[in-house]
């Protein structure tokens, strides 16, 4: 059962008045298969400088992996123990996936079936449990509290331990590598 993350976004009225335009769990959570990773979308902007007007849901789409074109996105992740997720991985490669996911995925690196590069600068924060960041070369363990800058570069995300592990993404649109 996914988690459900509280999202709570701010706005302006129509007097130009601060307030709170969305405070619930947010709807846009998805999951290609049973035992995969969860993503919980929270917000997306489609361009830089960011739009702040208005009090749309800017992430009412369907699942994406990159960032609009000069634009970020901001999600959670839920990534069960590669026990669960790596079965999960094989059956989503089998799948259609509208998501822009396939066209990153690096299917012929052997270290991990979960590697994958995109044209964005990734923050990455582990919110709960550890999760080992792998490169081409190398891989480093995170934990709760831990922050990563990912740069357009091939990666893979395992998670070794038995527990769920929580990270917060903001990914923003960059030149490729």
């Amino acid at each position: 059962m996914p988690r459900q993350i509280r999202r709570v976004v701010t706005g302006h009225d129509a007097a130009g008045k601060s307030i709170f335009v969305i405070d619930a769990p947010t709807p846009h959570v998805f999951s290609r298969t049973k035992g995969s990773a969860i993503v919980h979308e929270l917000w997306e902007t489609a361009r830089t400088p960011a739009e702040n007007r208005g009090s749309v849901d800017a992430i009412a789409r369907g699942a994406r992996l990159p960032p609009p074109k000069n634009g970020s996105v901001f999600r959670v992740i839920e990534y069960p123990p590669d026990s669960e997720r790596l079965a999960a991985i094989a059956r989503e490669h089998a799948l259609p996936d509208p998501s822009g996911r396939a066209a990153a995925t690096d299917r012929n690196n052997p270290r991990h079936p979960g590697f994958h590069k995109t044209a964005t600068i990734d923050y990455a924060i582990v919110l709960s449990g550890e999760i080992f960041a792998m490169m081409d070369e190398g891989e480093v363990l995170l934990k709760a509290g831990d922050v990563l800058v990912q740069r357009g570069t091939n990666h893979a995300w395992s998670n070794r331990s038995n527990e769920t592990a929580v990270v917060a993404f903001v990914l923003i649109d960059a030149e490729p590598a």
